[in-house]
């Protein structure tokens, strides 16, 4: 008997660190069937980006130099611990959709019950104050303020929610009726500290496991409940695609780290996407075709790994087999034909992008000092796939060459292609299509950041920005924002579309050009530059209009003698 006890205590405390394992405390007040939640690290954030460095943002100053700003205000916009409320620690945000449109939501901590009472209290002038299960609460619709001693939560009406797209109405869904039925904002506010744990997202097991990964922030999304209500699933159920958005969530960590800010996905679907996502993994980027991307100055890259056979099985999945066939028929092809030609990688890049003088267009000779033609882009552009079947493979080229015919032959389309039974490429010249074959590119140094997965991305933000400079430097304000952008932004690296633990996983870096400081700093500095070039762009346009005022008072008509004057003259 004792032996028994002995195993059942053991089973039960294993089931207790298995259940604490999957859930958490920062989605305890937010519900499970949340669209959008946002969970934010105070402690990293302002350890990163001190309030003393954001107050000596000029445009903080501004902004505290409006007289329009209540004494509350101002109080907290000093020090935000005025407020009460712990801005060190942990906050939430969520979205929710419901029968009235939705609320939004922000939860906290309090640091100092008395001080947060006195600032609600302020700021929401004659409130309603009421006190429920030891629960505070004071509201003046739309918004409602609920706080114990430990945590607060900020409610507001957001009718707006109710319909997501225009699609909506044009489908005959005008949106949400509030007649006679407005939202009982305080009853709102109630339910979210009554809310059952086990219905809320701290009992979710894939938000637990985002809220492990160290970041500082972590983003939420429940997309069968964003789109709820809109026209989208409605057509997206006809056409049998609801399968993208059922059971569908996105999880993200962001980092602000030095010199960089990273994005960590992880996206989940529904089962019978989820089956073909692990039936199919595994795969990895060419980097053979990547590096063959001919120019100097790669602008962008993005390629692909897939399996040509989940193809079918994915159109199986949605009914929309059948369709294509018919469609692939019509053009001379079948979708076996499409299956086989294609080994399983793409490619699409750009390079040595430059703006150059447009001499294609004549000036107009009507006009005595015609403005000078806009200059036009010239790149190397290359489309690139392999090659499985060459049979197959050659009766796609047939059938594109048919169909894209009279405008390559017009010249509206500038493309060549190049075929050496391993791998296509499509060329804005036939030039950079011979260069491809031939195996022109030297991005080593690039490809080895991107590749070892199914996706890859890549561009290059710094020569991007340097192309139109030219541009950018004949205005004032646009100078300004070219140079700090100059001066900020370097790359964007993302590879992803492994399969792991029931999701699809992707990592985003956005990498700038200092690297000694975190990005949250560089940001806040950024910010700051487009707020001056704003006030730079108004100032100059006050000045063209005091100066067409002075044009126009200037043309003889508010120094002519009045009428009467003239006569008695």
């Amino acid at each position: 008997m004792k032996s028994s006890f002995k195993y059942l205590s053991i089973a039960v405390a294993a089931m207790v660190i298995v259940s604490c394992k999957n859930t958490n405390t920062q989605g305890r007040y937010i519900p499970a069937n949340a669209a959008i939640a946002v969970h934010i690290n105070g402690k990293s954030l302002s350890e990163k980006l001190p309030w003393a460095e954001i107050k000596n943002n000029p445009l903080f100053k501004d902004a505290y130099a409006d007289s329009n700003m209540t004494a509350t205000v101002k109080k907290m916009l000093d020090n935000p611990d005025n407020s009460g409320i712990d801005t060190k620690n942990d906050m939430q945000f969520f979205m929710q959709k419901d029968s009235l449109g939705g609320y939004l939501a922000l939860e906290g901590s309090i640091k100092d019950e008395a001080a947060f009472k006195a600032f609600v209290t302020e700021m929401t002038e004659n409130g309603t104050a009421t006190e429920k299960d030891g629960v505070n609460y004071i509201s003046r619709f739309p918004a409602c303020v609920g706080w114990t001693k430990e945590n607060f939560v900020v409610v507001m009406d957001a009718p707006q929610l109710g319909v997501m797209d225009a699609m909506s109405k044009r489908m005959g869904n005008p949106g949400i009726d509030r007649t006679g039925k407005p939202r009982d904002i305080s009853a709102t506010c109630h339910s979210i500290f009554a809310l059952d744990k086990n219905k809320s997202l701290g009992a979710e097991e894939k938000f637990s496991k985002l809220l492990k990964e160290s970041g500082d922030v972590h983003f939420w999304m429940n997309s069968e409940e964003l789109y709820s209500g809109s026209a989208t699933p409605a057509a997206l159920a006809m056409l049998n695609l609801d399968k993208f958005y059922k059971g569908s969530f996105t999880a993200a960590t962001f980092n602000f780290d030095n010199g960089k800010m990273t994005v960590n996905t992880h996206s989940y679907a529904g089962e019978e996407l989820t089956k073909l996502y692990k039936k199919y993994s595994g795969g990895k980027v060419n980097e053979d075709m990547l590096k063959r991307m001919p120019g100097k100055d790669v602008m962008g890259l993005i390629a692909l790994n897939f399996k040509p056979e989940a193809l079918r099985d994915f159109l199986k999945m949605t009914n929309l087999e059948g369709f294509i066939n018919i469609g692939a028929a019509s053009l001379g092809f079948t979708l076996d034909d499409f299956i086989k030609a294609n080994k399983g990688d793409i490619m699409i890049g750009l390079s040595d992008l430059k703006l150059v003088a447009d001499t294609s267009t004549a000036p107009a000779t009507d006009i005595e000092t015609p403005a000078p033609p806009m200059p036009k882009p010239e790149f190397n552009f290359i489309f690139a796939a392999s090659v499985g079947d060459k049979d197959a493979f050659n009766k796609l080229i047939a059938t594109g060459k048919k169909a894209a015919g009279t405008f390559v032959n017009n010249g509206a389309l500038p493309l060549a292609y190049n075929n050496n039974g391993s791998y296509f490429a499509l060329a804005n010249s036939q030039e950079n299509a011979d260069k491809y074959m031939a195996g022109a590119g030297s991005n080593t140094d690039l490809i080895s950041k991107i590749s070892g997965e199914p996706m890859a991305m890549y561009f290059n933000l710094q020569s991007l920005i340097k192309v139109f400079g030219s541009v950018a430097t004949k205005d004032s304000s646009a100078k300004m924002l070219y140079d700090a952008s100059l001066k900020l932004w370097d790359n964007v690296l993302m590879k992803g579309g492994n399969f792991s633990d029931g999701a699809s996983t992707a990592t985003i870096e956005i990498n700038l050009v200092d690297k000694s400081t975190n990005s949250l700093k560089q940001l806040n500095q950024y910010i700051f530059t487009i707020s001056e070039m704003a006030k730079e762009k108004q100032r100059k346009q006050k000045e063209d209009m005091m100066a067409l005022e002075d044009a126009m008072n200037g043309g003889g008509m508010k120094d002519a003698a009045p009428a009467e004057e003239v006569k008695e003259k």
